[in-house]
């Protein structure tokens, strides 16, 4: 699934050709994904200028001159892919349309947006801008990441007490939004923290370099234009690089890259999902 450097990849992929641009028209190709597509989605959405294009965790929002927000998710598979863009930041022609393209956002002067989900688990729903933070998908969501409200006493606060795997807390949506699997255990390595060690028993000084860690890496990683392991693409099409950066995740059996650690990088199953740490110097 993509995550917030994914994510927030695609939504700077897309803000050239639609912020401060009119929807000319919508072709929604099929009723549903993971769930019905919104009453009258298409004519709704025709003709609104996209105001803003804003991320919340791992949804994109679009705010339009309607009062309306197009909140899109991408699901398992999904991409968001720009043809057309008059800006010539993209491939001017636009190529054949996809099997699996369920979506064809077209705007004035000739950008085309096509949503593609193989798998059908991603969403849009569309709701009124200024209540879209009480929307159920986004009312329980945690701080952002990159942003002033996550800190290391907020963090400290937030895990006092819990009887869950770090993993796991850091996962916990609630807790911190936008984390996937792939950035925690790339976080986690980085800091020291075993993976299964409780929320609660992790020290104050390995808590203190979570924080900053957690924006180190999300920030390389949107640099690269997100990880590409099977399916995500950025918005004009190409792959994201930030799997050549990574220290753990998925290089079981390969030689830890902590210095002077001599560790071997190891595979467990935390709560259905694979957890890739080094058991030497993540304790």
């Amino acid at each position: 699934m993509p995550e917030l450097p994914e994510v927030e990849t695609v939504r700077c992929g897309l803000s050239p050709s639609m912020e401060g641009v009119r929807i000319e028209r919508v072709d929604v190709n099929r009723p549903d994904l993971r769930w019905p597509f919104p009453e009258r989605m298409a004519e709704r959405l025709a003709g609104q200028e996209v105001l803003r294009l804003r991320r919340r965790s791992k949804y994109i929002l679009a705010d339009l001159s309607s009062g309306e927000s197009l909140l899109i998710h991408l699901g398992m598979s999904g991409r968001m892919t720009v043809s057309g863009d008059p800006l010539g930041q993209f491939v001017h022609e636009h190529p054949q349309l996809e099997k699996h393209d369920h979506v064809i956002i077209w705007m004035e002067g000739g950008a085309r947006i096509a949503f593609n989900d193989p798998r059908r688990f991603g969403a849009m729903d569309l709701l009124p801008t200024q209540t879209a933070e009480s929307h159920p998908l986004l009312a329980k969501l945690g701080p952002e990441p990159l942003g002033n409200a996550f800190s290391e006493s907020y963090l400290a606060e937030a895990l006092a007490g819990r009887r869950t795997p770090m993993k796991a807390a850091l996962l916990d949506q609630k807790i911190i939004a936008g984390l996937g699997n792939i950035y925690v255990c790339e976080v986690l390595h980085r800091t020291g923290i075993s993976p299964t060690r409780l929320a609660g028993k992790v020290s104050r000084a390995k808590l203190a370099k979570v924080v900053p860690a957690v924006r180190e890496v999300l920030q390389n990683a949107i640099s690269a234009g997100g990880s590409s392991l099977k399916d995500f693409k950025q918005a004009s099409g190409e792959l994201g690089y930030f799997q050549h950066q990574f220290h753990v995740y998925d290089r079981e059996g390969a030689a830890c890259q902590t210095p002077e650690c001599g560790g071997t990088i190891k595979r467990i199953v935390q709560s259905g999902r694979s957890t890739f740490y080094c058991p030497r110097c993540q304790r």
